[in-house]
């Protein structure tokens, strides 16, 4: 929808390679490189979609480099928080990265899939600023925003998130439903390509092993279709 907003210049930077079926680092960091200076910047903090390949630690810190430089503004989308590694510190790792560095940016997170409230639709955003007072102004200018699209939502997906994080018992059985839902993606992912293998299926299929969280891609001609 981003680039449908009028006065935006909205252009995708290189991430996924379809030659190694991987990420393409190389190719990220050069498109951001070429961006205008101060440009604002979509990443998915973990189990990214549609592709399921995450960079990993040393790949972030570049990203986070270049992200630097450039004085590009970073937007985190949170989604699958605990779907791609089935720890929810390990998953918002890049997040921790980009506030330890001195970024100003924001964090969008959905509870929609991570605690099944597909139908609230509820989630939160977070703005990381260096001062108060720019942290101030941000939430002034989000009420001005929320006034105007939906002044006051349903509240009961809110409270049913903010149940589920403030009671430790609830909390606790909410972490291991995540986990145990990342276990199963785990195990499907095991059981097609043990599947592919046995059939005989031609190429190499370990990268549905190395991807994760809920989305699997996998690059294939218009003559295999």
């Amino acid at each position: 929808m981003i680039d449908r907003l009028p006065g935006v210049n909205f252009k995708q930077y290189t991430y996924y390679d379809p030659k190694t079926m991987g990420f393409d680092l190389e190719g990220m960091c050069r498109d951001l490189e070429q961006a205008h200076d101060g440009s604002v910047v979509v990443l998915h903090a973990c189990a990214h979609n549609p592709t399921g390949i995450d960079p990993t630690k040393e790949q972030w810190l570049k990203i986070a480099e270049v992200c630097k430089k450039k004085n590009h503004f970073p937007i985190l989308d949170l989604a699958y928080l605990g779907y791609a590694s089935g720890n929810f510190d390990q998953d918002a790792a890049s997040i921790r990265l980009f506030a330890d560095r001195g970024f100003e940016f924001i964090v969008c997170q959905s509870f929609a899939k991570i605690m099944g409230l597909y139908c609230e639709r509820i989630g939160c955003m977070i703005f990381v600023g260096q001062t108060a007072e720019i942290a101030h102004k941000c939430l002034s200018q989000m009420k001005i925003i929320i006034r105007s699209i939906y002044s006051n939502p349903p509240a009961h997906g809110a409270r049913i998130a903010s149940m589920c994080l403030n009671n430790r018992d609830m909390k606790a059985e909410w972490e291991d439903c995540v986990k145990e839902m990342h276990a199963r993606i785990r195990r499907s992912r095991s059981y097609l390509h043990t599947a592919l293998r046995t059939c005989n299926v031609p190429g190499s299929w370990d990268h549905i092993l190395a991807q994760n969280g809920m989305f699997f891609l996998h690059w294939i001609n218009e003559g295999a279709m």
